[in-house]
């Protein structure tokens, strides 16, 4: 089981765009490459799965234990023969003092050899202590290579080399120079997300032919395969049940945040999932339930409010009664409106609020919800930790909130709605501003497809509650 993790010194390093050229390079060459991101990202993930033509999963030891992530690992990487882990942050940040859920414990997780990317912008004698640094500080932790990024031409390059040949040993396995074609367009979140660019995929075929020219993918695969089997994991604990119900998902330029694992949850829990285009279709798909993911709804305000029979339609449907989930975007999308750069915009209105766009991040990072007892899924299954570890990431504020609306959450951290709530409940409705992951500690998948279940069920037929919906 090949496997290698992509780290650097710090963010903004460049390890995504190696990262993405090493996954269309060696995909060309024949390697059937399984990409991996840490920690919590949208964005990311959708460039690696577009490079690596396989979905990118999210491996996260803040939310899973490390036994579940080798399963995660072991299960994702049938049918590969390489599997490429990139790192968020520098190699050894996270949030535990201790390090247990940094780039470097995962990298141990898994027992990955490390590849850092050093932005080498200015640097020359000084790259040495560097990476002696970062050998030093976990010996546990093999650092089988570095990649230079950012050169400033051939001589730069041969100071570099000949520094680190002379003190560290450490093999240098590409010299990238600096250059705008491994630029990807950047937004607030994050890179702009492979399903809206524009020749994203010409972009990752530049970004290929740059590192395959500066790589040396030959000594890069040779690493990969000098690794240890991984010890012996227990296998999932998703049952695959029959489809019992259609969720609808919003899948498109505007709507794209969804996680393949979630997804796959939904499917085994015994949801169709069908998708539907909220920029273009006039009407919701016939549906048992429906699902509103994250996005970025303001840069498509315009186009969103302009397709006036789909908002009726939604909020139609989730006022009769059909079952729904939102996530941050998702819930932007059912508010009364969105405000941003002094425009206002009109969205579907299901929720009794108003969104307002700021500059800064409003909430950011990990959360930490307790559920309230007034939200709408099943009870979580015994043995579940009381307290649900998310993540949230908006720039957004939720404004003049009716007085009498419910949440399914108190946030005990993070900021969620206000700073003390989030999962706002109306009618079979729940929207929040928390990304949920479908793992070991929070399987909310099958509770919202037993929810959508239940539904169904006692409203009989779900073609007379979505009225308005064609079939």
């Amino acid at each position: 089981m090949s496997r290698l993790f992509i780290s650097a010194a710090h963010k903004s390093s460049g390890k995504t765009t190696q990262c993405l050229g090493l996954c269309a390079a060696l995909r060309a060459r024949g390697e059937a490459v399984q990409p991996f991101k840490k920690g919590p990202d949208y964005i990311d993930p959708l460039w690696l799965g577009l490079a690596a033509g396989r979905p990118c999963y999210s491996l996260d030891p803040y939310l899973s234990g490390a036994e579940e992530i080798r399963a995660e690992f072991a299960q994702r990487m049938a049918g590969a023969t390489l599997g490429l882990v990139e790192g968020n942050k520098g190699l050894y940040d996270g949030l535990a003092l201790d390090g247990s859920n940094s780039n470097a414990a995962l990298a141990a997780t898994i027992g990955s050899p490390v590849v850092l990317v050093i932005d080498a912008r200015g640097m020359t004698r000084g790259i040495a202590p560097l990476i002696l640094g970062y050998q030093a500080f976990d010996p546990n932790i093999r650092i089988a290579g570095v990649i230079l990024n950012q050169l400033g031409g051939a001589r730069h390059e041969a100071k570099l080399r000949a520094v680190i040949q002379h003190y560290t040993g450490v093999p240098v396995l590409g010299a990238v120079q600096h250059d705008e074609r491994m630029t990807i367009v950047e937004r607030h979140l994050g890179l702009v997300p492979s399903n809206e660019a524009q020749a994203a995929r010409k972009c990752v075929d530049e970004i290929a032919a740059l590192v395959s020219g500066q790589v040396d993918l030959d000594r890069i695969l040779t690493i990969a395969r000098q690794v240890e089997p991984l010890p012996a994991s227990s296998p999932s604990d998703r049952a695959m049940r029959a489809p019992a119900v259609r969720v609808a998902i919003a899948r498109d330029a505007a709507f794209g945040f969804y996680y393949p694992g979630d997804l796959e949850a939904l499917r085994a829990a015994g949801a169709e999932l069908v998708a539907f285009d909220t920029l273009r279709d006039k009407r919701l798909p016939w549906a048992d339930g429906l699902f509103v993911g994250g996005g970025f709804p303001e840069t498509h305000m315009d186009a969103l409010a302009a397709n006036a029979e789909l908002r009726a339609d939604v909020r139609r449907a989730i006022e009769a009664g059909l079952p729904a989930y939102a996530e941050c975007g998702g819930l932007m999308y059912l508010a009364r409106s969105i405000e941003w750069h002094g425009r206002r915009a009109g969205m579907v209105g299901a929720i009794a609020a108003d969104i307002v766009m700021h500059a800064r991040p409003v909430g950011r990072g990990y959360v930490h919800l307790r559920e309230t007892g007034r939200g709408l899924w099943p009870a979580r299954p015994a043995g579940e930790p009381a307290l649900i570890r998310a993540h949230e990431f908006h720039y957004s504020s939720v404004e003049n909130l009716a007085p009498d609306l419910e949440f399914a959450y108190d946030v005990e951290r993070g900021h969620g709605i206000d700073g003390r709530h989030d999962g706002i409940v109306h009618r079979n409705l729940l929207a929040s501003y928390s990304h949920l992951r479908d793992v070991g500690g929070n399987r909310w998948a099958p509770r919202f497809v037993d929810f959508v279940r239940s539904c169904k069920h006692a409203a009989g037929n779900r073609r007379e509650l979505v009225a308005g919906s064609t079939g």
